[in-house]
């Protein structure tokens, strides 16, 4: 068996952080610097689909936030 058969059973939470930016972190890690929890939680690709439902501008904040004072 080689390391690529075995399943991968760790329970991840989206993470966001000031930019709005999203990624997935281990539940049983304290949660990185300058992130918070955005609230859902579940195996990889359960918090994978729910963070390409929600994470529909990929741009950081600040730069929409600046293309919207230049309209």
């Amino acid at each position: 068996m080689s390391w690529n058969d075995n399943e991968d059973t760790t329970i991840y939470r989206v993470v966001v952080n000031q930019e709005e930016q999203y990624s997935i972190w281990p539940v049983d890690r304290e949660m990185p610097p300058g992130w918070r929890d955005a609230g859902k939680q579940g195996p990889k690709q359960v918090c994978l689909d729910y963070i390409k439902e929600v994470w529909t501008d990929m741009r950081p904040l600040s730069l929409r936030k600046k293309m919207a004072s230049m309209d």
